[in-house]
């Protein structure tokens, strides 16, 4: 758990560096979408970031700020892989992994979701056009990260649950398996005493018969005076 929460952080710090870079972004998606003839569809999919990146890219700024959005996207996918393999989760959880996985998809149509508040991305686009072109792909990112947390979140507050049942469970059945031992000690210590104080009384009467002595008796003598 802690490298998953440790791996996201360092994912989320990416992204910090990269939404502070969107105009960038989305500046270099204007230019490559313009030397590919693709003015007309929004910009949907993952796929279509890296064909603008690896066919129609003529900037090196605009070719490292593409491929800082992959890059991201690729390390938010490897993570849902990772979480899902050595994690085993429940309904809740798998729910969650199974839509970032859809989400991250290379081909997923993003263009209609959009990230919300506290995420200002989409309002930071200028025109209405520009948020129906680029909305979907700036609001990935976030929302899978949101998403992430959440399964942080739930999976820390269960496995705490857990601890603290088991916990309860284990003071519960304590004192019930100190029980019969207690009842044999207290048995066994009554038992003890008893013959002690029979051995007490055998002792006792022993030593009254050793030390009770006849008493010898004058000789007899006729009556009269004697010297």
């Amino acid at each position: 758990m802690n490298e998953v929460v440790e791996t996201l952080r360092n994912i989320e710090q990416n992204y910090k560096i990269f939404q502070q870079q969107q105009f960038t972004f989305t500046k270099a998606l204007d230019h490559t979408r313009e030397e590919a003839h693709d003015l007309i569809r929004p910009v949907a999919t993952i796929v279509q970031v890296q064909v603008y990146k690896d066919h129609h890219c003529i900037s090196a700024t605009d070719r490292r700020i593409l491929n800082m959005f992959i890059s991201i996207c690729n390390d938010l996918r490897n993570l849902c892989q990772k979480v899902e393999t050595v994690h085993p989760g429940d309904q809740v959880t798998n729910s969650i992994l199974e839509r970032c996985k859809v989400l991250l998809n290379d081909s997923n149509d993003l263009s209609a979701i959009r990230a919300t508040y506290p995420h200002g991305v989409v309002n930071y686009l200028s025109f209405e056009e520009a948020r129906k072109t680029y909305g979907g792909v700036v609001s990935l990112i976030p929302i899978v990260i949101d998403l992430l947390k959440e399964w942080v979140t739930y999976t820390k507050r269960h496995q705490l649950h857990q601890v603290s049942h088991g916990r309860a469970i284990s003071k519960k059945e304590a004192p019930t398996s100190q029980k019969p031992s207690a009842v044999r000690f207290a048995a066994h210590t009554s038992v003890s005493n008893k013959n002690t104080v029979q051995l007490q009384e055998k002792d006792f009467q022993k030593y009254l018969l050793e030390n009770q002595r006849p008493q010898k008796k004058a000789p007899w003598r006729p009556p009269g005076k004697h010297p």
